[in-house]
C-alpha cells in the first residue's frame, strides 16, 4: 500500500520527531524492518544505514561533529510512488567552528503504509 499525501505528511512528522529524539522504537513504527537510509553528505563518499544501530550511531556521530545543524525552506513534493524532500541546512563544525551551507534532496520510496528507503543527496553551497 502506498499511502495517501495526508498519510505521507503524517509519516513524515513522526518520523523526523523519532529522528531529532533519536528514538529508534518510534523509528521503527513508521519505517519497514528493512528500511535502508543511504546518503551523500557533499563531503564523503556515498554511506548506506541499514539497521537501528547504524542509523542511532550515525546520528550520535553527528551530533558529536557539530555544534549547531539547522534545516531550513523544508519542502515535500509526493509524485506517484515516491515523495521527494527539498531542503537547505546551515550547520557548524564543532571542532574548528567552521561554518557550512548545503542544498539538499532526498526520495523516499513506501511500502506496506511505511517509509522503505529514504536516499540524501546534499551539495555545498559557498558562503
Amino acid at each position: 500500500m502506498i499511502p495517501s499525501p495526508v498519510q505521507r505528511d503524517e509519516l513524515f512528522r513522526r518520523f523526523a520527531r523519532a529522528l531529532f529524539k533519536a528514538d529508534m522504537e518510534a523509528l521503527y513504527q513508521v519505517v519497514t524492518p528493512d528500511f535502508r537510509w543511504s546518503f551523500h553528505d557533499g563531503l564523503a563518499v556515498t554511506r548506506s544505514l541499514e539497521s537501528p544501530a547504524a542509523i542511532a550511531a550515525h546520528l550520535t556521530e553527528q551530533k558529536a561533529m557539530l555544534s549547531a545543524q539547522r534545516f531550513h525552506d523544508v519542502a515535500y513534493h509526493h509524485a506517484g510512488e515516491m515523495t521527494f524532500m527539498t531542503f537547505g541546512v546551515s550547520e557548524t563544525v564543532r571542532e574548528s567552528g567552521e561554518q557550512r551551507e548545503q542544498r539538499g534532496i532526498e526520495s523516499y520510496t513506501f511500502r506496506d503504509g511505511k517509509l522503505a528507503t529514504k536516499d540524501v543527496y546534499r551539495k555545498p553551497i559557498p558562503l
